[in-house]
């Protein structure tokens, strides 16, 4: 349920994560799978969510700092119904705002793969992931590690098993 652990592991999931998102966002076309939300400021708890038959994304979080950005959820469900994915992003990259908490949830699936990154790719730019330590992952949650979480996200990402019909 966490994010890939040792060498080997994090090159198989990080070649294998892209190739699933492209799958997901072909299935999702008769539907919307991406939606534009601002993320505000203030100190007050806020939450975006979006569905997709039947799985849900919720984004929840409080900020402070600067102005309202312009963030993305995308969403999807794989051709075969296997694997839900959502993400939520800062498309211009990095987030200047200062996050209090953050979590991301789903339903409908369980969490396969989830990571969290202080700074999205964008314009040359890589993905800067947070540390493993500043952010926990459970079966339908990706959150803030109270006390170690360094205030930084510019993007979610999250890979979920769909449940199976078994014959």
């Amino acid at each position: 349920m966490a994010a890939p652990s040792g060498r080997s592991g994090g090159r198989l999931w990080a070649a294998l994560v892209p190739a699933a998102l492209l799958c997901l966002a072909g299935r999702a076309a008769e539907e919307p799978s991406t939606a534009d939300f601002d993320v505000r400021p203030g100190g007050e708890i806020h939450s975006f969510s979006r569905s997709l038959g039947d799985y849900t994304c919720t984004f929840t979080y409080s900020a402070q700092g600067g102005t309202n950005e312009q963030w993305q959820m995308n969403i999807g469900v794989s051709e075969d119904n296997q694997l839900f994915s959502c993400s939520v992003w800062r498309p211009q990259g990095k987030s200047y705002l200062f996050f209090t908490q953050f979590k991301a949830e789903v339903k409908g699936a369980k969490i396969e793969y989830a990571m969290a990154y202080s700074q999205a790719a964008v314009g040359g730019q890589s993905d800067v992931p947070l540390k493993q330590e500043e952010f926990e992952i459970t079966e339908t949650t990706v959150s803030h590690r109270e006390g170690k979480f360094r205030f930084e996200l510019s993007k979610l990402m999250i890979v979920a098993k769909t449940p199976r019909d078994e014959l």
